[in-house]
C-alpha cells in the first residue's frame, strides 16, 4: 500500500475486529458450558441472556463490519493503485464504530439490554444499546460513501477502463450493506427508539419484525462478501493458479445484489402478520440466492483445478494430489467449501415453508447459522488476514505450520460444535434457552450431543487464541520489503466488458425494485391497519 497512514487505518480496523471476535468467542463457549450437563445451573438466567446479547452483537454487527471496512480500504490502494482519498473521513467512520460498540456494550454488560442481539419487540432494551448500534451503522455508511467516491476518482483518471475485479466486488458488498442496513435503521429510529427513550409506551411489533427481516438475512451476504472476494481474488494466486473466469465472478457478485434482499420474510414463516403469498414469494427468492453460490463453487473449483494441473496434475482427479495442501490458503478454501456445503444443505430446510415448521427456533437453526458464518465465512477472514498481514506490517508471517494447525482446529471445532446442534434441534431442543434439566427422561438423550458441542466450542476458542498469537508474532518479525501485492489473474483477460458487468446501475435498480415489491405490500398493509400496537416490555420489567 502507498502509505503508512493507510496501513495503520487497515490494521486498526482488523485489530478491533479481531478483539471483538475473541471476546465474543469466549462468551459463546461460556454460554454452552453453563447450559450443559457438565455443571450445575448458575441460577441466574439473566446472565446467560446478557452473554448471548453481547456475543451476538459483537460477532454479528461489529466483527464482520470492521473486517469488510478494513479490507475495503486495502482494496482501494492495492487494486486501484491510487492513494485512499478521504482518510480523515475513514478514521471518523472507524471511531464511530468503536464509540458505537462501547455505547452498546455498556448497557448490555449492566443487564439493561438483554434483547438477544435481535430487534424483536415488544421487548425493548436500554436506548443506549440502540444508539450505539446506530453509530456503528453510521460509521459503516461513511465507508460505503468512501468506496463509491474513490471509484469515481479512479474512473475520472481511467475513462472507459475495466474496474478491477476486487474493487468491483468490494463495491457490490458496500452497496448491499447500505441498502440492507436501512431496514433495521428504520425500525430502530422510528419504532424502537421512541419507546426506549420514553416517548411512547406501545409499539407495532408486527411492523417492526418486518423491517428487521429486511436486514436479518441479507446481512449474511454482506458478511460473506469479504470471503467471496478472497475466493476469487486471493485463492487462485496464492495456490499458484489462475481465476477461471473474471466475468463469472462479476455475475456472481451482481446476482448477490439482486437476490439477497427480497428473502428476509422467510424468517417470519411462523408470524401471522404477513400473508402466505408474501411468504411464498420470499421462499422462492431465498432459493434463488443459491445461484450465485453455485456459480462461485463451479468457478473456484475450476480455478483450483487449474492450479493443480499447472503443478503437473493429470487425469480426472490426479490434479487434486498436486495441490499445495501445506499452503494455508489451500486449506482455508477447502474447509470453507465443506462447511458452506453442509450449511447450505441445512438452509434448504429452513427456506421450505413446510419443513421450517419442524426446525424453527430449535438448535438446528443455531447449527446452520454457525456453519455458514462461523465456518465458511470466518475461516476465510483468517485466510485473508494471513495473506494481507506481511503487506500491512512489512514483516513476514513465518508460521505456516501454526497457521495450518489453527485452520484445522477451527474446521474440526466447527464440525464438532454444529453437528450435535442439528441433532438436538431435530430432537426438539429450543434455541436461546438458558437451562435444561438433563435428568428428565425426555431430555437425557440430548446430554451427550450437548457435551460434544461444548468440546467443539473449546477447540474453537483454542483456535481463536492461536490465530491472534500468529498475528502478534507477525509484528515481531524482521522488517522486510514484501514483494508487490497482486490479486489473482484470470485465465483470459477481461477485455472490454459490457456496461452491466462494469457498473452497478442496472443491478442497483433491480435490488431496490425487488425489495420494494417484496416488502412494499406487507409494510403498506401493516401501516394501514388500526390498533396494531402492543404494550412495550422494557428489559428488566416484571
Amino acid at each position: 500500500m502507498s502509505g503508512n497512514e493507510t496501513r495503520r487505518l487497515v490494521l486498526a480496523h482488523f485489530w478491533v475486529a479481531f478483539a471483538a471476535f475473541l471476546g465474543a468467542l469466549v462468551l459463546g463457549e461460556w454460554q454452552m458450558y453453563i447450559r450443559s450437563p457438565l455443571r450445575a445451573w448458575i441460577g441466574a438466567p439473566e446472565l446467560y441472556y446478557r452473554a448471548v446479547t453481547a456475543h451476538g452483537s459483537a460477532m454479528g454487527y461489529v466483527f464482520p463490519t470492521l473486517v469488510a471496512m478494513g479490507f475495503g480500504y486495502a482494496i482501494v490502494e492495492l487494486a486501484l493503485k491510487q492513494p485512499l482519498a478521504g482518510r480523515r473521513w475513514a478514521w471518523t467512520g472507524f471511531f464511530l464504530v468503536v464509540l458505537g460498540t462501547v455505547t452498546a456494550m455498556v448497557p448490555v454488560s449492566l443487564g439493561l439490554a438483554t434483547v438477544l442481539y435481535t430487534f424483536y419487540p415488544p421487548l425493548v432494551g436500554n436506548a443506549f444499546y440502540y444508539i450505539g448500534l446506530v453509530l456503528v451503522v453510521a460509521g459503516s455508511w461513511i465507508w460505503v460513501a468512501l468506496m463509491s467516491f474513490n471509484l469515481r476518482l479512479w474512473r475520472r483518471e481511467n475513462p472507459g477502463a475495466t474496474v478491477p475485479l476486487p474493487m468491483f466486488a468490494n463495491l457490490a458488498g458496500a452497496y448491499l450493506w447500505a441498502w440492507t442496513s436501512l431496514g433495521a435503521a428504520i425500525e430502530i429510529l422510528f419504532l424502537i427508539l421512541p419507546v426506549a427513550l420514553g416517548f411512547k409506551a406501545s409499539i407495532d411489533a408486527g411492523l417492526a419484525r418486518v423491517f428487521f427481516s429486511w436486514t436479518l438475512h441479507a446481512i449474511v451476504y454482506f458478511w460473506l462478501m469479504p470471503a467471496y472476494i478472497a475466493y476469487y481474488t486471493l485463492v487462485p494466486r496464492a495456490i499458484g493458479g489462475r481465476l477461471y473466469s473474471d466475468k463469472m465472478a462479476r455475475i456472481s457478485f451482481v446476482l448477490f445484489l439482486v437476490f439477497s434482499m427480497p428473502i428476509g420474510v422467510h424468517h417470519l414463516f411462523q408470524d401471522p402478520q404477513v400473508g402466505a403469498g408474501m411468504k411464498f414469494l420470499h421462499a422462492v427468492f431465498t432459493g434463488m440466492v443459491s445461484v450465485p453460490t453455485l456459480l462461485t463453487i463451479f468457478t473456484i473449483t475450476a480455478s483450483v483445478e487449474i492450479a493443480g494441473r499447472l503443478r503437473g496434475g493429470t487425469g480426472v482427479v490426479g490434479w487434486v494430489k498436486r495441490l499445495p495442501w501445506k499452503n494455508p490458503m489451500m486449506l482455508a478454501i477447502a474447509f470453507s467449501f465443506v462447511l458452506l456445503g453442509f450449511g447450505g444443505a441445512g438452509g434448504l430446510i429452513n427456506m421450505s415453508y413446510q419443513l421450517d415448521f419442524a426446525v424453527h427456533n430449535t438448535q438446528w437453526i443455531t447449527g446452520h447459522f454457525h456453519l455458514i458464518f462461523g465456518g465458511a465465512i470466518v475461516i476465510m477472514y483468517f485466510a485473508l488476514a494471513y495473506d494481507l498481514w506481511p503487506h500491512l506490517t512489512g514483516r513476514p508471517l513465518a508460521a505456516s505450520r501454526l497457521m495450518r494447525i489453527q485452520l484445522w482446529l477451527w474446521f474440526t471445532g466447527m464440525i464438532v460444535l454444529t453437528f450435535p446442534w442439528h441433532l438436538t434441534g431435530i430432537l426438539g431442543m429450543p434455541r436461546r434457552m438458558a437451562y435444561f434439566d438433563y435428568a428428565h427422561p425426555a431430555l437425557a438423550p440430548q446430554a451427550l450431543p450437548v457435551i460434544l458441542s461444548v468440546c467443539g466450542g473449546l477447540v474453537l476458542v483454542v483456535s481463536g487464541f492461536l490465530f491472534i498469537l500468529i498475528l502478534l508474532r507477525g509484528h515481531r518479525g524482521a522488517q522486510v520489503a514484501p514483494p508487490a501485492f497482486r490479486f489473482s489473474l484470470p485465465v483470459h483477460a477481461a477485455g472490454v466488458l459490457p456496461p452491466a458487468l462494469n457498473g452497478f446501475r442496472l443491478w442497483l435498480a433491480l435490488m431496490v425494485g425487488l425489495s420494494l415489491v417484496n416488502y412494499g405490500y406487507p409494510i403498506a398493509q401493516l401501516m394501514m391497519l388500526e390498533q396494531t400496537s402492543v404494550p412495550a416490555v422494557p428489559v428488566g420489567a416484571p
